[in-house]
């Protein structure tokens, strides 16, 4: 069962028989055994042309779906949800001065959001912390009939895809 921020662990990260499941994951999911499990992701680096910025949209949306800060320096910031880690980071080495979601590269990143009341909670607080939505005339189905997502883009051009929890 998936598990909230290592609650029910025991020795090496196995999960322990008494854990407590995180409310709106669906059952078909799993926490990763180890930390190191091959089949987890271990971290997403974007780079930022603002960082102050970055930092307030980003911790707003990832504070909202339950990841903690994790690094503070002068060029970056990270959350972090178990294992995984999320950075922005004003780099010095950038070439460009901006993202363009709509070239090669990351299209957009995809978070289980919880159930569907929760998605459409963050859809309407979006606009007031940077996140501007996307597709809003096929809200909430936008992915296709019976997938409930919320589709935001923000400041710098970054989309993320908020999905609900299915059968939630």
């Amino acid at each position: 069962m998936p598990l909230r921020g290592g609650e029910g662990r025991g020795p090496r990260g196995l999960i322990h028989p008494t854990a407590t499941p995180v409310p709106g994951i669906p059952q078909g999911c799993r926490e990763p055994a180890y930390p190191e499990d091959p089949a987890l992701l271990h971290h997403v680096e974007l780079w930022v042309p603002d960082l102050p910025r970055a930092a307030r949209e980003w911790g707003w949306l990832l504070g909202s779906l339950g990841w903690s800060p994790h690094q503070d320096w002068e060029h970056g910031r990270s959350w972090r949800l178990g294992p995984t880690y999320l950075v922005v980071e004003r780099s010095p080495a950038m070439s460009a001065a901006g993202h363009d979601r709509m070239r090669p590269g990351l299209n957009h990143l995809a978070f289980h959001a919880g159930p569907p009341g929760r998605v459409d909670a963050l859809a309407a607080e979006a606009p007031g912390h940077g996140w501007t939505p996307l597709f809003a005339d096929r809200y909430p189905y936008a992915g296709g009939p019976g997938h409930h997502a919320a589709y935001l883009v923000n400041t710098d051009g970054f989309e993320v895809e908020l999905v609900a929890a299915e059968g939630a």
